[in-house]
Parts: structure tokens; C-alpha cells; sequence
């Protein structure tokens, strides 16, 4: 089997590009904000050293993109949970209403001939 390696179309590539980008963007501003409120607690306890307060620093800024990280993650796969649970109620309404009108057609297509079959005596 040949699998066909055609490069992605270009609005593909640009919405990927585009996201990536947006993801290091958003990654940037966790990690810009996580090191300013970990500076703003070190500013707070004055009888840290200076190694002490890169030391608080880099262990809470680690800390919360891990926590960030992890709260990202639960919601990503939570909207896929509900993608899927949605397509599927999606798909079970189509395929009932589909249902439905097949059977509405059935039913005037029913009445269609027996009104016809009524109506073939009068008409000869």
C-alpha cells in the first residue's frame, strides 16, 4: 500500500504553526508570572540570602508550571471526554431522526398508493 506524502496544505501548517506559537506564548506568561509572585514572596522574608531566595525561586517557579502543567492536561483530556461524549449523543440523535423521516416517508408514500388503489375504480 502507497501512502500518499503530499505535504499538508498550507492553512494547516499556518494553524499549527499558529498554535504552537500561542503554546509557547501562554508557557512564557505561566512562567513570567510564576517568577514574579515567587520574587514577590522572597521580598517578603528579608532574612533570605541571596542563594536561598534563587533557591525559593526556582523551586516554586518548577512547582507551579508542574501544578499549571498538570491542570492543563486534566482539562485537554476532559475536553476530549467530552467531544467524544458529545459526537456520540450527536451521532444516536442524526441516526433517530433519520429514523423518523425515513419513516414519515414510508408512511405518506403508504398513503400515496392507497389513495391511489381508492382512486383507480372511480376513474375507469
Amino acid at each position: 500500500m502507497i501512502r500518499d506524502r503530499r505535504p499538508a496544505p498550507a492553512s494547516e501548517r499556518d494553524s499549527g504553526l499558529a498554535d504552537e506559537a500561542e503554546g509557547f506564548l501562554l508557557a512564557y506568561a505561566h512562567h513570567d508570572q510564576a517568577q514574579r509572585e515567587a520574587e514577590e514572596l522572597c521580598a517578603r522574608m528579608p532574612w533570605l540570602t541571596t542563594a536561598q531566595a534563587e533557591e525559593l525561586t526556582g523551586h516554586y517557579v518548577r512547582r507551579r508550571l508542574d501544578v499549571t502543567r498538570d491542570l492543563l492536561l486534566t482539562t485537554a483530556l476532559r475536553a476530549g471526554q467530552l467531544r467524544r461524549e458529545y459526537e456520540a449523543r450527536y451521532a444516536s440523535l442524526r441516526r433517530a431522526l433519520l429514523k423518523r423521516h425515513a419513516a414519515g416517508v414510508c408512511a405518506v408514500l403508504v398513503c400515496v398508493g392507497g389513495a391511489s388503489g381508492l382512486a383507480r375504480p372511480f376513474t375507469r
